[in-house]
């Protein structure tokens, strides 16, 4: 497949920004995070510009990083003569030699788990570290921040300014904390991975419905933190999960992309070796000392991986794992596939009924999945009228563009079924 230098550039948007971004903030220091990120989308600008007559490095990361490399270099040398210029004394700090050692691969990678726990800052509530980490580190945009919390992309706008205000205000140092704090903060890390990872599996928009390098670098970060905190169960379970369901890859898309309803999979495509992978962390997992959410999930990944067919999944265990789910963490998203697995156990008819009480939740009003769910569910009872009025309404909700060919190939299959006018 040859990409477009706009497609490199994305790719690497994804996978590299939040590495420069760590790496440049803690040269810079913390309070001048908004000067890191501006080096940043820079360095990206110049990629995009330098990429788009055909001449595309070889080592497009590499290229990158000395590019950043330079424009901080730059920085720091036009900081210093301004200081000078103002009689004001400046040690040899950050000097080339300091520079080259902030870039060096591994310091790469420590830098940018060193920035996820500066986001945690105490000073900070969850939500508004999570919507950090998202954005600063994992290039989301607003909208997708906005999806990840069920908030609005205004109010997410008004929380990201706050916190970087706050983190400028307070010096917050790299420090990676121990005891107790660590404990709370390795929560609100796993669960921004675990929202990266979600946003990979389900893009909120761009040309496929799956990003595997979010998914991926959701997988490379857990498993760093697993590797650093062995006896984490919540780790383990979440990397478990996340193994689990990147197994399935190549089976929820066809080679146009579009999207193959999980009934319709093609099991033999199933990765099995990460399926073993993912069992293994979830054996890890396991401890008498209680379980989380992600294992869970984990559970729930597990049984339809290890279901010999979709026909012989035990839908009754995945909807009691489901009941405990709901316990664990209260959310409208585990109320929408409980009642999809109902269809499972008392039919469709039970499913939409539980759908239409869900509808009235605030927090699904533009969630596009509760009316293409609907549609799908009604072309099942050959309602073929109602199926497409729900199908087109999800279209209204700001589908990804494969989504959006899922949606119209579903009208059409209705509208051949609808009687001429």
């Amino acid at each position: 497949m040859v990409y477009r230098s706009e497609q490199i550039v994305e790719r690497l948007f994804r996978t590299e920004y939040g590495k420069l971004l760590a790496t440049l903030t803690r040269l810079f220091g913390p309070s001048q995070i908004q000067l890191a990120e501006d080096v940043v989308q820079e360095t990206l600008i110049s990629a995009l510009s330098s990429w788009s007559t055909g001449q595309i490095p070889a080592n497009p990361t590499g290229w990158l990083v000395q590019v950043a490399k330079r424009k901080a270099l730059n920085e720091i040398k036009r900081k210093h003569m301004m200081l000078r210029h103002h009689h004001i004394h400046v040690s040899s700090h950050n000097s080339v030699e300091d520079i080259d050692a902030f870039f060096l691969d591994d310091e790469i990678k420590d830098s940018q788990l060193r920035m996820i726990f500066t986001c945690c800052h105490p000073a900070l509530d969850a939500k508004s570290q999570i919507a950090l980490i998202l954005k600063t580190l994992c290039g989301f945009g607003i909208k997708e921040v906005a999806k990840a919390l069920l908030s609005t992309e205004s109010t997410m706008n008004k929380r990201l300014y706050r916190a970087k205000e706050k983190i400028r205000k307070t010096e917050t140092p790299f420090i990676i904390p121990q005891g107790n704090e660590l404990m709370e903060k390795l929560d609100t890390v796993g669960l921004s991975l675990y929202l990266l990872f979600n946003e990979g599996y389900n893009a909120t928009d761009g040309e496929s419905v799956i990003k595997k390098e979010l998914c991926l670098e959701a997988i490379r970060l857990a498993k760093l933190l697993v590797d650093r905190y062995q006896d984490d169960h919540k780790l383990n379970a979440l990397l478990a999960l996340m193994c689990l369901h990147t197994a399935r890859f190549d089976a929820r898309i066809d080679d146009k992309g579009t999207i193959i309803l999980f009934e319709d999979q093609d099991r033999g495509l199933w990765n099995k070796d990460l399926i073993h992978i993912g069992m293994g962390y979830l054996k890890k997992s396991l401890h008498d000392t209680g379980i989380s959410a992600y294992h869970v999930e984990a559970r729930i990944a597990a049984e339809h991986c290890l279901s010999a067919s979709f026909e012989e999944t035990n839908w009754q265990v995945i909807h009691e794992h489901y009941l405990l789910l709901e316990k664990l963490k209260p959310n409208p998203i585990i109320q929408l596939n409980l009642a999809i697995i109902q269809s499972k156990l008392q039919g469709v008819k039970k499913s939409l009924s539980l759908l239409e009480h869900i509808a009235k939740n605030d927090d699904l009003k533009e969630y596009h999945l509760l009316p293409v769910t609907q549609g799908v569910f009604y072309m099942k009872l050959r309602d073929y009228q109602k199926a497409r009025v729900f199908l087109k309404k999800s279209l209204a909700m700001g589908p990804s563009r494969k989504e959006i060919v899922f949606i119209q190939d579903k009208i059409k299959e209705c509208e051949k079924m609808l009687p001429k006018d």
